[in-house]
């Protein structure tokens, strides 16, 4: 994630506000691997004035949209296999949150040279992954039809999030280049089909669902996802608030497939506690 801007105190909040800023960038930054916030470049793939830039620097939302993406894309059973056979993923959650976070940071905010150095690394792991589903069909991760389906499942809710939370009247020619700004980092893994629109977003949506599936697997997945204890402790109620808004945020067949229910009594609840949070965050990096 982008860096907080610096400010001079100004106000006996500020302590507070510091503190919670450095507290999430502690969250998406691993000092033991040498990892620093990424600094916003105006020389990279895209340059402030993209429709990425403000969607993408939205924390809340962000984190909202990575639920939901992550539980769409376990539904089709070979991207599940290949974080079920290749991934640590059920004993680094964190790690691997974590890792796809500063992926989109660099990619969104990096220079160019950083942004296509991350593209390449993703693509020689993809290139080493493949396995076989449990019928005896093959696999492969650099498969372009399953990079389509991670690549849609992210844009679209992370758009989602972002018109949900933080700007419901965004216009529709926003929405539309901000799938086709992410067709650009979509083409450099190597994705196909790939949405330059939200109409393309949903009609890849439509045509991949007769392919998605659940079974123990997924089931699993989906319960670490949701029931994952962070580090520090102090994160695990926005862990649990932005899980609960990732499930609400998922259309009404992926829910049910996963057989997570949205309560109507609930959902008011959910959507006023993560729209608290957000703003809450917005002040902290302002």
């Amino acid at each position: 994630m982008p860096y907080p801007k610096a400010t001079p105190a100004a106000s006996p909040l500020d302590p507070l506000r510091h503190a919670i800023a450095r507290r999430v960038v502690e969250m998406f930054n691993d000092p033991a691997r040498g990892e620093r916030p990424v600094l916003r470049r105006p020389d990279g793939l895209f340059g402030p004035r993209a429709v990425a830039w403000r969607v993408h620097g939205d924390v809340t939302s962000m984190m909202v949209g990575g639920v939901a993406a992550l539980l769409l894309q376990m539904l089709h059973p070979a991207v599940l296999a290949g974080v079920w056979d290749h991934s640590r993923f059920r004993d680094d959650m964190q790690g691997r949150l974590r890792r796809t976070a500063r992926f989109i940071a660099l990619t969104t905010y990096g220079s160019r040279d950083e942004a296509e150095a991350a593209i390449t690394r993703v693509r020689a792991i993809h290139h080493h992954v493949a396995g076989t589903l449990p019928d005896g069909t093959p696999y492969r991760a650099d498969d372009p039809r399953l990079l389509a389906w991670v690549h849609v499942t992210e844009a679209t809710s992370f758009l989602d999030a972002w018109l949900r939370y933080a700007e419901p009247a965004m216009p529709a020619a926003d929405q539309d280049r901000y799938f086709a700004e992410m067709a650009v980092v979509g083409a450099g893994l190597g994705a196909d089909p790939l949405p330059r629109s939200r109409a393309e977003a949903r009609r890849i949506l439509r045509d991949m669902r007769g392919e998605l599936r659940v079974d123990h697997r997924t089931r699993t997945i989906c319960r670490l996802l949701l029931t994952h204890r962070p580090a520090p402790k102090l994160a695990e109620p926005v862990h649990a608030l932005t899980a609960q808004a990732g499930v609400d945020l998922l259309p009404f067949w992926a829910r049910e497939m996963h057989g997570l229910a949205s309560p109507l009594a609930a959902r008011p609840l959910v959507r006023a506690g993560t729209l608290g949070l957000a703003r809450t965050l917005r002040w902290a990096f302002a």
